[in-house]
């Protein structure tokens, strides 16, 4: 018989019904979206023009070039790091030890990458992989998910996560019962958070920038604004990776197909959309608005507090979540050199928004149960939470 877990989390995202539909529509958004940047109308709305048969999403080469990518993200991860961090104290008080060499596994690939490159490796081609690329991730992510579940059926009661514990499979399944699966040292969640996906994001850019080249002779403006920006972000995160260890990804969700589809499938597929888009739809970009772009993808130096006190000065006195205000005008800056004439470029802007204010909602819970009448004042005195006198 299995040992009392105490009281349960609160059912989020519709519970059972709700996950079982983001099962399906998550990976179909991402195609949708694959096949819109690739199409004439590039549609945000609407069908695709033409739906792929199996031939057209199904390459043993992509297989190939997926698990060869993998296998190379998980060798940098196991390298020597500059350092390794403790993360938060878990339940039974102890804590676990993270390397932190994400930054160094991003230098590292792209050295490799250029080696490939200057022996003919022929990146360009990448952008034409797109599709079958994005399906065996998601086979993967299905895969690995199951793996996941069926190892948290003998994790102790003490490894598990608040959440992904409801007895129902299927939500179990979706959101993640054990928090942090391990193999020894080597840690899943950890790993799939920052490297694959993230790294494999700004991999698919350059591609596409190589690609455009090919086309064109060389790269629009727009497109090195799009590659600039993102590196830039991608760069930031992999260099202040020990942040991670206090986000909510790590020391509150557990790691079911939620997290495991969104770090190595959602991220590198979708969040190119930009520059897929400039591929096929080149956009006129003069040096003002390029040079405008670049002054307000700048406001995203927004600074995030990360000990115990409540903040009621600078930016975190006008809202109570500014960090998250930042992430939207960097996502307003990413789709800006995409141009106004459509809407496809900004879903990562109108789909950050939509995760940012659910996220907001469930840091608020947290942090009225972790500060009580001191998170209530605060509230009081910035009763703004993401954008000043908006919301």
């Amino acid at each position: 018989m299995a040992p009392p877990q105490g009281p349960r989390a609160p059912l989020e995202f519709g519970g059972p019904l709700g996950a079982a539909a983001l099962l399906l529509l998550l990976p179909a958004t991402m195609f949708h979206l694959l096949l819109a940047a690739r199409s004439g109308p590039a549609r945000l709305l609407g069908p695709p023009a033409s739906l792929p048969g199996l031939e057209a999403l199904w390459s043993p080469r992509a297989l190939l070039l997926w698990l060869a990518w993998l296998g190379l993200q998980a060798a940098l991860y196991l390298l020597p790091a500059r350092k390794v961090a403790e993360g938060q104290e878990l339940k039974d008080k102890s804590r676990l030890r993270y390397p932190i060499n994400g930054f160094q596994a991003l230098v590292l690939t792209a050295l490799l990458v250029g080696l490939g490159v200057s022996a003919g490796l022929p990146l360009g081609a990448l952008p034409e992989m797109l599709l079958p690329l994005a399906f065996v991730a998601t086979l993967t992510a299905f895969i690995f998910s199951l793996f996941l579940y069926m190892k948290a059926q003998v994790a102790p009661v003490s490894a598990l996560a608040p959440g992904g514990n409801s007895g129902n499979p299927i939500y179990d399944f979706f959101l993640g019962r054990e928090l942090n699966p391990r193999i020894c040292f080597f840690d899943f969640k950890y790993f799939c958070e920052l490297r694959p996906g993230l790294i494999g994001w700004v991999l698919i850019n350059l591609a596409l920038l190589v690609k455009e080249a090919e086309l064109r002779g060389s790269p629009s403006l727009a497109m090195w604004l799009v590659n600039g920006f993102q590196l830039l972000y991608v760069g930031d995160a992999l260099w202040h990776e020990e942040a991670v260890l206090t986000t909510m990804d790590i020391t509150h969700d557990g790691f079911g197909f939620m997290l495991a589809f969104g770090d190595i499938a959602w991220v590198p597929f979708t969040y190119s959309l930009q520059a897929q888009f400039l591929l096929r739809h080149p956009q006129p970009l003069g040096l003002p608005m390029a040079s405008a772009i670049c002054l307000i993808n700048g406001l995203e130096t927004i600074s995030t507090a990360t000990g115990r006190k409540l903040l009621v000065s600078g930016w975190w006195g006008m809202v109570r979540h500014p960090n998250y205000l930042g992430d939207l005008i960097m996502a307003l800056a990413w789709s800006l050199p995409c141009g106004v004439s459509h809407l496809l470029p900004y879903f990562y802007l109108l789909y950050f928004t939509a995760l940012l204010v659910h996220r907001e909602a469930r840091d608020e819970r947290q942090c009225l149960q972790k500060y009580g009448l001191a998170w209530q004042e605060y509230c009081r005195r910035v009763p703004y939470r993401i954008m000043p006198y908006i919301y």
